[in-house]
């Protein structure tokens, strides 16, 4: 069986629907399926190759234009996708907040074409949440041509049926994963202070700020680490400074795998208070840590929240709250619970495909 995986971005960018593609990728070749990416590439200082082989995976990249980290245009992939869809039998598209995936949609014919949208019903930006209102008439399409749209979670799956009048026939839920054997033996590092840890894009919508704003409220001895990268990192950095907590806050981008999971197990308590999340891979691998979590109690994070091992605060962020939890849970152990090994979500993906 030949599949074609359609998403905006891929390896070597990291982000949540990069690693999902890549996971889900990688066991499918392994299991004996052919299996190409076909992405974009935008980046004037990221130049990978057109095409490569990963792990056995072909991945194609085609030139595209993407305004602010968006929306992802490329004639160059539509063509590709108008000319050679039919050669696969199955198109799997990511993410409906970019067109590679309507391209995907507008160019099926007999071969059966999946979707899984990574929706969380809004724009990263107010400007892009205005243009959320004239693309649902195209976006619309993409939900119309799939024969099964794929949910993270069962928040986005209600807010696909609400918001594009979705039959529940049509629609099925299979989590992310995560590489449970990555987190086997792993272990603490002894330190001399406590850390907050947050990993995710840079965007405002993710929080970020109001951890930062908690910071002078904190025992000095609390260090924050930040991982990812992305257009708001300046507005935090000029706000770390005005609070004068910036030797207090390290950032990091691109870190290697192995250096992630240590952070995630080294961390004393993991945060995230995003306001959109289709799922929240990281809250997933900081719990398989064993790292106590606090979390939005918003879009699909809040279900996440039990109490114990993840903490919920509400919106808007109160920072005595935030402040109180923090203090409540730093330093706790955690485990996880209902997490998907990536190996039983391709389980549930071949399933579909055959």
């Amino acid at each position: 069986m030949r599949i074609a995986q359609v998403c905006p971005n891929f390896y070597p960018y990291i982000g949540g629907v990069e690693t999902h593609v890549k996971q889900v990728s990688e066991r499918l070749a392994k299991i004996g399926f052919e299996v190409e990416v076909l992405t974009t590439v935008h980046s004037k200082k990221q130049k990978p190759p057109k095409e490569e082989i990963i792990n056995g995976v072909v991945v194609k990249r085609f030139r595209s234009w993407a305004p602010g980290e968006a929306y992802y245009f490329s004639n160059d992939l539509k063509k590709y996708l108008d000319e050679n869809s039919h050669d696969y039998n199955v198109v799997h598209a990511h993410s409906y907040h970019a067109f590679p995936a309507l391209y995907a949609a507008l160019a099926k014919g007999e071969n059966k074409l999946l979707f899984t949208p990574h929706y969380h019903g809004a724009g990263h930006t107010f400007f892009r949440s205005l243009l959320h209102i004239p693309y649902k008439y195209l976006g619309k399409r993409i939900f119309k041509k799939a024969d099964k749209i794929i949910c993270v979670s069962r928040y986005e799956r209600s807010l696909i049926m609400k918001n594009f009048d979705v039959g529940e026939e049509k629609v099925v839920v299979i989590p992310n994963g995560v590489n449970l054997e990555e987190f086997k033996g792993l272990k603490k590092r002894e330190k001399n202070y406590r850390t907050l840890l947050c990993v995710g894009r840079l965007e405002k919508y993710k929080g970020l700020q109001h951890l930062i704003r908690v910071l002078p409220r904190l025992d000095n001895g609390i260090t924050l680490e930040i991982v990812g990268k992305g257009a708001y990192k300046g507005s935090l950095v000029k706000l770390a400074r005005k609070l004068n907590v910036d030797d207090r806050i390290k950032f990091f981008q691109d870190l290697p795998r192995t250096e992630l999971l240590q952070r995630y197990a080294d961390a004393d308590v993991f945060v995230l208070l995003s306001k959109h999340e289709a799922y929240g891979v990281s809250v997933a691998e900081a719990l398989c840590a064993g790292t106590p979590c606090i979390v939005a109690n918003k879009s699909a994070l809040t279900e996440w929240i039990d109490n114990e091992n993840c903490l919920g605060i509400d919106y808007p962020i109160n920072l005595d709250v935030l402040e109180g939890l923090i203090n409540s849970v730093i330093g706790k152990d955690a485990k996880a619970a209902n997490v998907l090994d990536w190996d039983e979500v391709v389980e549930r993906l071949t399933n579909l495909y055959e």
